[in-house]
């Protein structure tokens, strides 16, 4: 099991839009196993998401590069995580960020700040940015006081 790093700060932001998208699906849910899968912003892939709580922490599992690849905890499992209640999230913020190509954002431009201006820019005329950068923030702050682990074995689950 490898211990997860904190996200790049605008996988926040894409959780919300994924869960506005209607893309974050639950399988199964109670208080120690949680399985479900997200589906991409271009719809052409779908990731899988298990969850298991300890005491503790929570060993994870998703098949997204983020996750998988660069050892983060990747935003399919956020989502995940803010539509049970484990993060805090914000109706009014998934509905400012809801449609937004984020693959087609990441893949043009290969820098996060420049996406975020540009979905920040986008949604400014529904919330507030400082609204959205604080919430963003209290979310970061809530993963920083989580034990995230990865775990590939669980995707077998």
């Amino acid at each position: 099991m490898i211990k997860l790093k904190e996200p790049p700060k605008i996988k926040i932001l894409e959780a919300a839009g994924a869960i506005a998208d209607g893309r974050v699906h639950i399988t199964k849910a109670d208080n120690e196993y949680i399985l479900a899968k997200v589906i991409s912003s271009e719809k052409d892939k779908e990731y899988k998401i298990v969850i298991k709580k300890t005491e503790e922490s929570f060993v994870v599992y998703s098949n997204d590069n983020g996750t998988k690849l660069r050892g983060y905890v990747g935003y399919p499992i956020i989502s995940v995580m803010m539509l049970l209640g484990i993060l805090s999230r914000d109706q009014n913020i998934e509905e400012a960020l809801k449609g937004i190509d984020w693959r087609k954002l990441n893949e043009t431009y290969k820098k996060y700040n420049i996406v975020e201006e540009i979905v920040l820019k986008k949604s400014e005329n529904k919330v507030p940015r400082s609204y959205i950068l604080e919430f963003r923030k209290n979310v970061m702050k809530e993963l920083e006081n989580m034990n995230i682990y990865y775990d590939e074995n669980l995707s077998n689950e």
